[in-house]
């Protein structure tokens, strides 16, 4: 059973950093519940389609950036935390945030996003 830290980071960097579709249904599949619910400012989704749909629109949006972990994944029982940033490779970030997740029996159920800064 993977722990919060491998979920966390398969959050990040498997599923919200890659831009192969198949690779990154693949990890929404070993890392979240059927009806994982994600949520941002802008917009929440619900199941493995509209995750990996979001992802992809992110990345659609942002075509030369990348994921990077700005700390340790932090846990709290059944809660992970991990901030990170975003932007273009070798440069400062666009945006930053953090994602908040809840996990029961060894998945993801729900996802929250959020933006850091002005």
């Amino acid at each position: 059973m993977a722990t919060i830290e491998d979920l966390m980071h398969a959050n990040l960097f498997e599923v919200f950093a890659e831009r192969d579709p198949e690779r990154r249904m693949a990890a929404v599949r070993r890392t979240y519940t059927a009806d994982v619910a994600f949520a941002d400012p802008d917009e929440a989704v619900v199941g493995h389609e509209a995750l990996s749909a979001k992802a992809q629109q992110i990345l659609d949006s942002s075509p030369g950036f990348v994921f990077r972990a700005a700390g340790p994944v932090r846990v709290n029982h059944d809660l992970g935390y991990l901030a990170w940033d975003f932007g273009p490779e070798g440069q400062p970030p666009v945006v930053s945030g953090v994602d908040v997740a809840l996990v029961e029996d060894g998945l993801i159920t729900k996802v929250y996003t959020l933006l850091l800064g002005d």
